[in-house]
């Protein structure tokens, strides 16, 4: 009879907003979480395929101000999770002050930045002779986007919700001002073939 492998779901850099049903894991013991753990020291103490789902809640930006070690947590992250286990990923928006005003800040997460990880994407992209960089390819990961959002900081939102403001006004909005974005909120989803 086949032992079924133990499956979890974690709450990556949790502080102090612990879930229910998930091992909470943060660097600091201050914030008492399940594990104490830095995300940045890898390898990361779970087995490769047993994670069914993550979420990083404004922790992402926090981690890998050095390329290889974000490109190693990423690594680690597909290394831990099981095919089709959702990532949920909240983070602030780099244009906002609420990134650009917290030192522990260290790099811009965007929905662009998580697309560089997807296998179909990267293959598209060398298809057509682009520049982008497919870091799918080189570190045998792959992601594909299923949901990504923007949400707008206020008076914005309001004004959007309330008609006073066009989704394309905002669009140029977001590319002319800072402080008009709060946050990105990007769900990936682990590809893997199951062997």
């Amino acid at each position: 009879m086949a032992v079924r492998a133990f499956k979890a779901k974690l709450n990556l850099g949790c502080g102090h907003n612990k879930l229910a049903g998930y091992v909470n894991v943060d660097s600091s013991p201050e914030c008492k979480p399940d594990l104490v753990w830095d995300l940045e020291a890898t390898p990361w103490p779970w087995k490769t395929n047993t994670i069914t789902e993550v979420v990083l809640f404004h922790a992402l930006e926090h981690l890998g101000a050095n390329n290889e070690v974000f490109f190693n947590i990423m690594k680690e992250l597909y290394r831990v999770c099981d095919a089709n286990a959702v990532i949920k990923i909240t983070v602030p928006h780099p244009r906002h002050d609420n990134f650009m005003g917290d030192p522990t800040h260290v790099r811009a997460i965007t929905p662009q930045l998580m697309s560089l990880f997807s296998r179909a994407n990267c293959d598209l992209w060398k298809s057509q002779g682009a520049s982008n960089t497919p870091l799918a390819h080189y570190l045998h990961v792959d992601f594909e986007t299923i949901h990504a959002e923007v949400k707008l900081d206020e008076p914005y939102a309001s004004a959007l919700s309330n008609g006073q403001l066009k989704h394309e006004d905002a669009a140029m909005l977001l590319r002319e001002r800072n402080n008009v974005a709060i946050e990105f909120t990007i769900d990936l989803k682990v590809i893997k073939s199951k062997a």
